[in-house]
This record gives C-alpha cells, structure tokens and sequence, in this order.
C-alpha cells in the first residue's frame, strides 16, 4: 500500500531521536521518504492516500528476536507438537505468527522448528498470501543426542554430523544457524539446563560452516560451561545467557567482557509470564538471575528483546510484558524501546533495512496511541501496523484517520 503516514510524534531513534508533526511516505513498500509533515504533504503527489495520527506515535515495527512457532505456549508446548501432524503444525504456526503481527511485531527471529516449516511459513508471509511479520528462521536447530529439543530432529553427534547438519540447515534456505550449546527446560528426560552439550571445539565448526554460508550462529546457553564454549567459538548472539551452574550461579566477569569485546548480542529471551517465572523459581534467585543481566548491560554487553514465544505461558500476543522485564532492571522506556528495534535489528544482521524510519529502509510500522518514550504502555495501544508495506489493522483498533 503506498501511502503518507502522519503523526504528532515520529521516533527516528536512535536514543529516543524523534520528530513533531512528522510523517514517512510508503511506496512499494519502502520508505522513499521522511521528514516533517507539512514538508512531505507538499512534495507528495495529491493522488497518494494519506494516513493521519496527530494524536499519536509513528515508529519503527518491533523485534521479537526470540520466537518458536513450532509451539503453542501451552501447559505442554512438547507434547502438543509432537502429536500434529506438519499440516495442522503449519496452520496452528500461521495463527501464531498473526498475534505477533496484532501487537505490532514486525519481524520474528524463529530460532528453532520442525521439518523446516517456519520457511515455508515464511514464504508465505513474504509473498502475501498470509497476514504475519517478517520470519527469520533457523530451521532445525543442533543437539547432542537426546538433548535439548531433540524432537525438532536436529541430533547430533561427532563434527562430521554437525557439518552435515549446518550445511543441510544452509542449503534449506535459513537465515541464522541454532545450535543448543546446553540443555534446556522444556526437554523432559534431557540434560539439565546447566550442563553443556557441546565442547568449545565443537561450537567452531558450527560458527566455521555457518559463517562460510554468510550466515549467523545463535546459541542457546544457559550454564556457564556453555556460555564460555559459545563465546570461545565466536557465535553472533546468545540466548538466555543465565550463568547456571550445577549447584548454583557461577558469573565471569572475564567472560562477560569478552562478550562485549567481541560484539557478541545477548538475548534473554524473557517471557511475558517473567513475573510468575519469579515466583515460581522463589522471587530470591531470579532477582539474582535478573540483576546479572543489568550487570553484563553496565559492563558494555549489548542486549537484545525476545520472548522465547511458545514454550508454556510465553504467549504470542504480550510483547509488552517481556518488555517490562527490561524496565525492572533499570532499563528506560526510550533504552527498551532501542532494544526491540534498531538493537534488535543490529544483533540479528538486518540493520541495513529495517529498526529504523530511514528512507530506502522496508517499511515496516507501528502507530500507538500515546508516547512509548515516557510509558511503555503506548505500546499497548495499536492502532495500525505496517510490515513491508502491507497495513493491518489489529482487531478493536479504528483505523478513523483515513483521507485523501
């Protein structure tokens, strides 16, 4: 859809960078041009629809850099994957992908499916023919035998498999290489959540096959044996990045500041349902888990927003939440703003076209009621998104503001 899309405020960010009475021209879905209204209106051609928001808040389109689709964050997400069919996997995936789209996510970092669904699914969205935001997919992620979602099929054992693996994964068309660096909570019966599953040696020919394929390795790693493997191989980001160990919490200050030396991004991947995580876990040590996270912040390592949607209660359709995570160690709402967007899109390689209101960037966004700058909750007010150039309306919003 071409279109001028006006607003009262328009965030060009970085660091909360935003203009008065501003406006960005779409056409062919692409910004072609950004500015103050009064300036776009008299150069844009009479013909072109205009979209007004005075009272509201024109920004960039949000970054979930940590979904699975694959699963329906239900009581089991595991069990209830393993007993659909791909057909009624790929249908329920599609559905999930709308909710991310209805709160204003524009692109999602898939990191982990079955039977290479989410790029189906993705080709489907990027040709139009289902509503959803932009999919980055990791395909079938790597694991030890037996580990750490070994049901998406990704086991692994010995360097010659996981070249096979990574090649298979890159010829597939993936956009980032997933490898389970530790095991994890979701996989009964697997490895605990701190032990690593694979040697630091073992991660580099991961990193060395998925790079010689131009591509990036996200490693989910939540023990520290994991994390420093992760971060000796050189991988692009880390999700989690919890500092378990065996019995107990086991930091590094020397590891955290080689994840900053090196650009390494850090997803928490924290749920919408963190709060209850807390209570769950004993509010204690997850404030001790949380607070590491603005420790590693403070020390220069440069994190991402995710959700780690699908896994039980990390619903598709409270990004805000998660969010607020990020508010409760420190963070300021135009700091996490920056997380969901331009850092988002810095740390998974796609800075070049969207996280921005930049001409010739896609055009990909979020209009909101209220100022996201002073209240994360704006966010909660969706008045209308726009992913690559193709509006929707969220259901309940009003789209009143349309004139020619």
């Amino acid at each position: 859809m071409d279109a001028l899309i006006s607003a009262g405020r328009v965030l060009t960010g970085p660091g909360g960078a935003h203009l008065t009475d501003g406006a960005v021209l779409v056409q062919g879905g692409v910004i072609v041009d950004a500015g103050t209204r009064p300036d776009l209106e008299a150069r844009t051609a009479p013909g072109i629809p205009r979209l007004a928001f005075p009272e509201a808040t024109l920004m960039p389109g949000l970054i979930d850099a940590h979904v699975h689709l694959a699963l329906d964050a239900g009581p089991d997400p595991v069990a209830a994957l393993r007993a659909s069919d791909d057909t009624d996997l790929i249908l329920g995936m599609a559905g999930r992908a709308q909710r991310l789209l209805n709160v204003g996510i524009t692109t999602a970092r898939d990191l982990g499916d079955r039977n290479g669904l989410a790029l189906r699914l993705r080709k489907e969205i990027a040709e139009g023919r289902l509503p959803g935001p932009r999919i980055l997919a990791a395909g079938t992620p790597l694991t030890g035998p037996g580990g750490h979602c070994w049901f998406l099929g990704g086991e692994v054992e010995g360097t010659d498999a996981i070249r096979e693996l990574v090649r298979r994964n890159a010829e597939s068309g993936v956009d980032v290489i997933k490898v389970m660096a530790t095991g994890g909570g979701i996989t009964k019966g697997g490895p605990p959540i701190w032990q690593a599953q694979f040697t630091a040696d073992q991660l580099r020919v991961v990193v060395e096959e998925a790079h010689a394929a131009g591509l990036p390795v996200a490693a989910h790693a939540h023990g520290t044996e994991g994390i420093a493997a992760a971060v000796a191989a050189g991988v692009s980001t880390i999700e989690h990045c919890t500092w378990m160990a065996q019995d107990g919490f086991q930091e590094s200050t020397e590891l955290v500041d080689a994840i900053a030396a090196q650009g390494i991004r850090v997803c928490p991947a924290a749920s919408p349902d963190w709060r209850g995580f807390a209570e769950r876990f004993g509010p204690e040590r997850a404030k001790e888990m949380f607070d590491r996270l603005g420790w590693m912040s403070r020390r220069g390592v440069r994190l991402i927003a995710g959700t780690d949607a699908g896994v039980s209660r990390a619903v598709f359709d409270d990004f805000v939440s998660s969010l607020e995570f990020f508010e409760s160690i420190g963070f300021s709402p135009a700091e996490i703003v920056d997380l969901a967007t331009v850092e988002a899109a810095e740390g998974l390689g796609i800075a070049d076209d969207t996280g921005l209101l930049r001409t010739g960037y896609r055009a990909d966004l979020l209009v909101v009621d209220g100022n996201p700058l002073d209240d994360l909750q704006a966010l909660r007010r969706v008045r209308l998104v726009m992913a690559a150039g193709r509006p929707y309306v969220p259901e309940g919003a009003m789209l009143d503001h349309l004139r020619r």
